[in-house]
């Protein structure tokens, strides 16, 4: 029923078989180890894309987090309309909540696959007498399989045969002690990885977008995880408990890679953000230009007069400000160096006492204004 897990996973160990058979003997117990472990290597390979996109998933669901939250807060009393705001905001942020459970998925048909694959080589065929084939593999095969011993224990033997979803209908049912020295290392070894490659991911969460839910996941996965590996492990041949090994080894490796590639990225993307800022910004030492309290507008004098003779600034009383007001030259006053008469008793020449051309002696005290 499941021919389309069991031949592709058997077509790959087989190749890597092959390849180490020739190095050891195919009859040797390191060739059918190694082919296990380089089999695993090759499907996690072909797997190492969907889990650097699961990292960065993960990353920007923890960055925001916070305004989950607030959409959880918000719409606690509409659940259609929290989930709606949802999909919505990952859609904005470009996240894919599936994305980060396909790595996961994939590896369970291959390790039901090995399972059964590994099992098919002791079990019978249906109509009795010698097992002449098993997947891609021949006879000659088989028999390799079959006679590979590792301290005397074959590949595909558990300490515990009878449940049928593992053991796949084996005929030798029931408890082989002879097993357990060689599976009870290679159970323990697998308990302790898996505990390690959980608390390295458990250890890049972000505590801000911690939620009680996820506290319970942590904890089954850093210990009750490990201690189901350490326990249903006796179910489980050899040969699957070495597919465990390599697995968790990869994925440490793997996490150890893609997190340190991923830290450098951030903290390039932050340097270049905080070197934008310093661009744009002032610099060291250098003080804003800002206005000062009460201080007015400059004016920009016009000069129009010495360039076209049409025109000249004079005093006028009653200004604001005490400057000087720009009114049409009279006639045969082209030369614009001549001075109207005064304009209501003051004078608005040089010798007001100011200094200043145009500008009113104590214009601003007989005004009744007080300058600023």
């Amino acid at each position: 029923m499941l021919d389309f897990i069991y031949y592709p996973v058997s077509f790959i160990l087989w190749c890597w078989h092959k390849v180490f058979g020739f190095v050891f003997g195919e009859s040797t117990a390191v060739a059918w180890i190694l082919g296990i472990i380089f089999l695993t290597f090759t499907v996690r390979g072909i797997m190492f894309k969907p889990f650097v996109n699961q990292v960065r998933s993960m990353k920007k669901m923890q960055d925001f987090a916070p305004e989950m939250k607030k959409l959880q807060k918000k719409y606690a009393n509409d659940r259609q309309r929290q989930a709606a705001e949802m999909q919505k905001l990952q859609k904005e942020h470009g996240v894919n909540p599936l994305g980060s459970c396909l790595p996961m998925l994939l590896q369970i048909p291959v390790f039901i696959g090995l399972n059964h694959v590994l099992r098919a080589f002791t079990m019978p065929p249906p109509g009795g007498g010698l097992k002449t084939e098993n997947y891609f593999f021949s006879q000659h095969d088989v028999e390799s399989y079959v006679n590979a011993k590792l301290f005397g224990v074959n590949l595909g033997e558990a300490v515990y045969n009878g449940v049928g979803v593992v053991s796949g209908g084996a005929t030798n049912v029931g408890f082989h002690w002879s097993v357990l020295p060689v599976a009870l290392p290679l159970m323990i070894v697998a308990s302790i990885a898996t505990h390690l490659t959980a608390r390295h991911s458990v250890a890049r969460q972000n505590v801000a977008s911690a939620t009680p839910q996820t506290a319970i996941m942590n904890k089954l996965t850093m210990y009750i995880f490990p201690l189901g590996v350490l326990v249903f492990g006796a179910l489980f041949p050899l040969g699957l408990l070495f597919y465990w090994l390599a697995n968790n080894g990869w994925t440490l490796m793997q996490q150890r890679l893609v997190y340190t590639k991923i830290d450098k990225e951030e903290a390039a993307r932050k340097a270049e953000a905080a070197e934008k800022r310093a661009t744009l910004g002032p610099k060291p030492g250098q003080k804003p230009a800002a206005p000062k309290v009460g201080q007015k507008p400059v004016q920009q004098k016009k000069n129009q007069a010495a360039q076209t003779g049409t025109s000249k600034k004079v005093a006028k009383a009653g200004s604001a400000h005490g400057f000087a007001q720009t009114v049409p030259a009279k006639d045969g006053d082209s030369d614009g160096d001549k001075t109207p008469a005064d304009t209501n008793g003051q004078n608005g020449s040089k010798d007001n006492g100011t200094g200043v051309p145009g500008l009113l002696k104590d214009s601003t005290r007989k005004s009744g204004r007080k300058r600023r």
